[in-house]
């Protein structure tokens, strides 16, 4: 079963500037890891509706392959690196992790 790992990130520094900082950073350290089939870095979208959660600035969605390869992503020195280079500009990270099921399971 795939894994989907979401984080949202809420800065102290709310500023483009500050968001486009964060994004590189995530495609400097957080692309290809073995297992990862899908990859995605972006901003808040503006939408104004009820249900949206805007309390964030900078979204990571990654899709792995298994549990697995999730848990050894979270490991890895370039995940460890990323950490250590731009956690002090985080006011608030948020964790979704969710077990996909695919058309054919």
């Amino acid at each position: 079963m795939m894994l989907a790992h979401s984080v949202y990130f809420t800065l102290k520094d709310r500023t483009p500037a500050a968001a486009a900082k964060l994004i590189a950073g995530c495609r400097e350290h957080l692309t290809g890891h073995p297992g990862m089939r899908a990859f995605a870095v972006g901003t808040c979208a503006d939408y104004d509706r009820q249900v949206n959660d805007r309390d964030y600035d900078v979204a990571l969605v990654m899709v792995f392959d298994s549990h697995a390869s999730h848990d050894a992503y979270q490991t890895a020195d370039r995940h460890n690196r990323f950490i250590a280079e731009h956690a002090d500009s985080w006011a608030k990270v948020r964790v979704f992790d969710a077990d996909l099921a695919t058309l054919d399971t």
